[in-house]
């Protein structure tokens, strides 16, 4: 599946312009990738980030370049740390008919018997890498978790089969596990364990 977004051609001089374009509501951009030339354009802020809410990131946009159809997938965007608005986006590219690997989100679901019996489901991994045709990319990979019990984990190995993508990550990963409350907070307190400043120790 695809959808359509209106961009246009911008100008990269003077870089005030781009400031300008933000002020309008617009995001600066670029695409660039298979069988188009690196063209720097702008999207509308709002319908982009409508596009990505209701499609997610790895939906394949089409664009309109110089009269010609571009499939593209969103490569990477730059964020405002204060205001989480578009400042740039880069979008890529692609070739309908060969695969590419980009990053899908992990979720999981359902309540496992280790919770329901005083266990702590502790999830290590969030994303794996796929590999697909670009209309083949999954936005999500869903985990049932139900039968996990006490001690036992879920790795990238376990992840459902489908003709459509292949999981390209380590298949040893560990993705989730259920622990006991006192493994979970024993992790924790390494995590936030100090830094001594000054140690002479090398």
């Amino acid at each position: 599946m695809s959808v359509s977004l209106e961009v246009s051609k911008r100008e990269v001089r003077p870089r005030s312009l781009r400031n300008k374009l933000r002020h309008e509501g617009k995001v600066p951009a670029i695409i660039y990738g298979y069988n188009v030339e690196s063209t720097p354009i702008s999207v509308d802020g709002r319908i982009f980030s409508k596009v990505l809410r209701e499609n997610g990131a790895n939906t394949v946009i089409t664009m309109d370049i110089d009269g010609n159809k571009v499939n593209t997938l969103v490569h990477k965007v730059q964020t405002n740390t204060f205001t989480n608005q578009f400042e740039h986006v880069e979008f890529l590219s692609v070739n309908m008919s060969e695969e590419t690997e980009v990053e899908t989100e992990v979720v999981l679901v359902g309540e496992s018997v280790g919770v329901k019996s005083g266990g702590v489901l502790a999830q290590n991994l969030y994303t794996v890498i796929v590999s697909a045709t670009p209309n083949n990319l999954p936005e999500r990979i869903e985990v049932d978790v139900t039968n996990l019990n006490l001690g036992d984990a879920i790795t990238v190995a376990d992840l459902p089969e489908t003709n459509d993508y292949k999981v390209v990550s380590d298949k040893e990963e560990q993705i989730a596990a259920v622990v006991a409350p006192t493994e979970e907070a024993e992790t924790t307190d390494e995590e936030n364990e100090p830094e001594v400043i000054g140690s002479t120790e090398e």
